[in-house]
Formats: structure tokens, C-alpha cells, sequence
């Protein structure tokens, strides 16, 4: 393998292109920075890939590249009870393999440099400067290139190798494995299909401990289960719940899998001139694993604490990105958290949880929790009553529907 002699230098180095990488490159080229945007390329993250209204207005993502709408989840049972929660407007659903693109299209379009190649490792030199490592192509062709930043910015997923290399604690954090497959969609109809309906099983025997998934995406369909059991077959699992639906002959287009973290880090930022976003640092919901808006507000956060610290010089202003977060997000969490440990941990609970979504108390609220990214503070007695139906099925008075 060769090394190119000559070395790049930019105000800010972006290692990952998915969603929390590409806004935090866009982002700090718009508020005037160089920057690198390295990517690996080629590989698509397994993904549900529903975004709500908020995250298109947001972050400025327009409705075309929804390739659904859907206006419907389904929730069922170990016991098969099915319970629909219809939405008031819609969760949008989007192709990863054409929505990240996109973004790191739109990141090059405001002047951030793209490369495509493998981080390998960083180092500072005599300025304190961050200096990246990074691997383009194989075998014979192969080459060792190095560039230079102020600042890095780590969105290189789960399992980041930019974390690992920056931050303690990244070495320990748990995650759940994800596997799904992209199939055709079956026609309206067939098998209860309904392309503008996600379905969620909360059934131990397709996921001991999260769930299976159908999420229609227009003329395909995503397919797929996740679980932190190491021993636990996932592909059986996406199997049968392919022949249940009556996908089993459905045209598979493409097989992914992925580590997703269930832990927020605890620290963001090497404390000198490294700071994390997306998955890298954890930051995806327990409980529904949901990840691509939080991706893209942990990857502004990022931007906005990387270009304060281009200016100030200060380290602590790389602080801001985990702190903003867990301002935003952390009590959801908290709570998404404590209902996955326990609502999960058995069909029998799962059964109960199912129960629980047929009240119209508790959509109200998931849905406005889900669509705001915010805890609803407007009914209040609708939380009072939510907490006394919550304890009677934790105590096993409530009968289940």
C-alpha cells in the first residue's frame, strides 16, 4: 500500500455521510468553514427509515424524496391482538440508499469536499491539529492519504472507530443488531398488506427482546427484526415473518445489517478537538430505535459546537452538542429506556404493552411526542390517567383487550 506525499488541510474533518454527518458537514460549510466529508461509500444502513413532518421542515428535506406516506402503525401482539393507531397527517418513509445520497449531495453543493475511503486512524501534530488516516481503494491499488483540521467530527456510526479512538467509554456501550431485508411490495391487499400501514411485532419469537418490523417504502418493502440476543437468528426470523405477511416470493432486492446503539454516550467530545454525532455517540431512541432525526439534530448540534470552537479555540465549546441534546431529547429517553427494559422483558409484558396502545389517551400522546419530539405538556390529565391505567397493568388489575 502507498502513502501520498501530499496533505490535505481543512478547518473541519466530518469521518461518516449518513444523515448526522452529512447536515454537520453542510452546516459548518455554510457558516463558512473548510470542510472534508469522508465517507466509506457503498453500504447502505438497515433502516426502518421513517422520518417524521418535522425533521422535512426542519432541515429543509423536501416531500419528494418520501418514497410513502404512512398514515398508520399497526402494533401485534404475542397473542396476535392488533391494534391500530391511526396518525393525524402522516410519517413520512424514505429509501437510505437515495436519502443519504442526497444529503451528501447537498453537502458538496455548499462546497464541502467530498472523499470516499476508510478512516484508519488520527493523530495531532505540533499545532495540535487533528491529522486523519484514511484508506482509499484495495489490494494493489490501494493508498494511504492524510488530512489535516482544526476540528473532527465523528458520524462514522455505530461502533465508531472514531469514538473508540477518542472516548473511553465507547468501548463498552451495548447495542441491539438489526437485520433487514429490501423486497418488493407485495400488491394492496395481499396478506393484510398495507403499504400505508407500518406493522410492529412485539412477539418474542421474532425478537426476544425488541421487535420485527414491515415498513412499506412505495414499490418496495423494508422487512426486518432487531435484538441484542447473540445467539438469535435473525435471518430465520425475517424469514418467517416474510412468509406470514405472503412476501415469501417477493423479489429480494438487498440484505443489511448494523450494530444500533442503545446507551447515549456519556461524553461527546475528547475534551481537545474531537466531538461525536448520530449513532457514534448513541444517540438513537430506546425502545422504537428510531435514529435518523436525532441524527441529523445531534449532527447540527456537532456543527455548531465544532465551528464555536474554530472560533474560540476553547474545548469546552465542544461540550455544547451532548448538552443541547440531552436538553432536547434526554427525558425522552430516559423514558423510551425504562419502557423497553420492562415492557419488553417477556410475551407477557408485551402482551400488556399491546393493550396499553388501544388506549386512545396513550396514542394521543405517542403520537404527539412522536411528531413534535417533545413530551406533551398540554393534557395534563391525560398523563394522570395514562399513570393510574400504566400501574394496573403493571400490577396485573387491568384485563387485557
Amino acid at each position: 500500500m502507498q502513502t501520498e506525499s501530499t496533505e490535505e488541510h481543512f478547518d473541519a474533518i466530518v469521518v461518516g455521510g449518513g444523515p448526522a454527518g452529512s447536515t454537520a458537514a453542510c452546516d459548518l460549510a455554510r457558516a463558512g468553514r473548510s470542510v472534508m466529508l469522508l465517507d466509506r461509500g457503498g453500504r447502505i444502513k438497515p433502516c426502518g427509515g421513517a422520518v417524521p413532518p418535522r425533521l422535512l421542515k426542519e432541515f429543509d428535506i423536501p416531500e419528494s424524496l418520501l418514497v410513502a406516506r404512512s398514515t398508520c402503525a399497526r402494533m401485534i401482539s404475542p397473542k396476535w391482538q392488533r391494534v391500530d393507531m391511526h396518525i393525524n397527517g402522516f410519517v413520512g418513509m424514505v429509501d437510505r440508499e437515495h436519502f443519504d445520497e442526497w444529503l451528501r449531495n447537498r453537502a458538496a453543493s455548499v462546497g464541502v469536499e467530498r472523499r470516499t475511503g476508510r478512516f484508519e486512524k488520527l493523530d495531532h501534530d505540533d499545532q495540535d491539529r487533528v491529522v486523519v488516516t484514511y484508506r482509499t481503494g484495495s489490494g494493489a491499488q490501494a493508498r494511504q492519504h492524510r488530512a489535516v483540521a482544526r476540528v473532527l467530527v465523528g458520524a462514522d456510526g455505530a461502533r465508531s472507530e472514531v469514538a473508540r479512538q477518542t472516548v473511553p467509554e465507547a468501548h463498552s456501550i451495548p447495542y441491539v443488531a438489526a437485520y433487514h431485508e429490501i423486497v418488493r411490495s407485495p400488491p394492496q391487499g395481499t396478506e393484510d398488506f398495507d403499504g400505508e400501514r407500518c406493522d410492529v411485532y412485539y412477539q418474542g419469537e421474532l425478537s426476544p427482546d425488541f421487535y420485527a418490523w414491515i415498513f412499506p417504502h412505495g414499490d418496495c418493502t423494508s422487512v426486518g427484526v432487531g435484538t441484542a440476543n447473540k445467539g438469535f437468528s435473525m435471518r430465520a426470523a425475517v424469514t418467517t415473518l416474510r412468509e406470514r405477511a405472503g412476501m415469501a416470493d417477493s423479489e429480494t432486492i438487498r440484505r443489511e445489517g448494523a450494530p444500533i446503539p442503545l446507551r447515549t454516550l456519556k461524553q461527546w467530545d475528547n475534551r481537545r478537538n474531537v466531538v461525536l454525532a448520530g449513532d457514534a455517540a448513541g444517540g438513537v431512541a430506546p425502545a422504537s430505535g428510531e435514529g435518523i432525526y436525532y441524527a441529523m439534530f445531534s449532527g447540527r448540534l456537532a456543527a455548531e459546537a465544532a465551528d464555536e470552537f474554530c472560533r474560540s479555540g476553547n474545548p469546552r465549546a465542544l461540550r455544547k452538542a451532548r448538552k443541547g441534546f440531552m436538553k432536547a431529547h434526554g427525558r425522552v429517553f430516559w423514558i423510551l429506556g425504562i419502557l423497553q427494559r420492562f415492557w419488553y422483558a417477556s410475551d407477557k409484558r408485551r402482551e400488556r404493552f399491546v393493550s396499553m396502545c388501544r388506549d386512545p389517551d396513550v396514542q394521543h400522546l405517542t403520537w404527539e411526542a412522536y411528531m413534535h419530539k417533545r413530551l406533551v405538556k398540554a393534557r395534563p390529565m391525560a398523563h394522570v390517567r395514562i399513570f393510574f391505567k400504566d400501574m394496573g397493568h403493571l400490577l396485573g388489575i387491568t384485563p387485557e383487550k
